[in-house]
């Protein structure tokens, strides 16, 4: 198994690379969408989310008010650091469960969006870093998702730098490209991921050789 932790600056189309990385063969654990799962309703991860931040947080349907509870958190590094310390836990044994059921010769990809900010590159045997130049990211925040450019700045500023991400990244996919051009790196980067875990399994099989 090669464990590869996938990550990028918000806006800079991570998802599309792990959409085309599936495609390709790749078992995807999508750390966002655990995080939503951890705190539906009924989960213990948003009962300790309302007994820190209160029943302000929860919509009328029980469910999280994401918008309201960042509006909170990201104004508040103290506040995002007990939000994380409720979530992180809960996502990193989701994803344990999830990559234990991979196969022993699956290339597995972590799609974590703070992967950086959080210093958890040692836990992967590599690093893939999504990068777009941070005008294209503002551009993307506004035009496509509808933020504003005082929130989009402002949530691109809570992340690390870009210099920070690519301080980290054994393959760099550049995203400031035509799809047809992503897709080609995209299975540039999948050959050279197949024959990772091919040797990896190699090792493991035959350790003395």
């Amino acid at each position: 198994m090669l464990r590869v932790g996938l990550t990028g600056g918000i806006g800079a189309g991570k998802s599309e690379v792990s959409r085309l990385l599936v495609e390709c063969g790749a078992v995807l654990i999508d750390a966002d969408r655990i995080a939503r799962e951890v705190v539906a309703p009924g989960t213990g991860g948003i009962a300790a989310v309302v007994d820190t931040f209160g029943e302000g947080v929860l919509a009328p349907d029980g469910t999280l008010d994401r918008p309201k509870l960042g509006s909170i958190v990201f104004a508040d590094p103290q506040r995002l650091a007990a939000l994380n310390a409720i979530v992180h836990p809960l996502v990193g044994a989701r994803s344990r469960e999830l990559e234990n059921s991979a196969a022993d010769d699956a290339v597995v990809v972590h799609d974590v969006p703070l992967l950086t900010e959080n210093g958890l590159a040692p836990l992967y045997d590599l690093v893939i870093v999504v990068d777009v130049a941070p005008e294209t990211q503002l551009d993307r925040l506004v035009r496509l998702r509808g933020m504003t450019e005082e929130d989009a700045r402002a949530r691109m500023a809570a992340q690390a730098t870009r210099e920070e991400r690519l301080a980290i990244a054994d393959i760099v996919v550049d995203n400031d490209v035509p799809l047809d051009a992503l897709r080609r790196r995209v299975r540039e980067v999948w050959a050279d991921l197949t024959q990772r875990a091919h040797m990896s399994r190699e090792r493991s099989e035959h350790p003395q050789e």
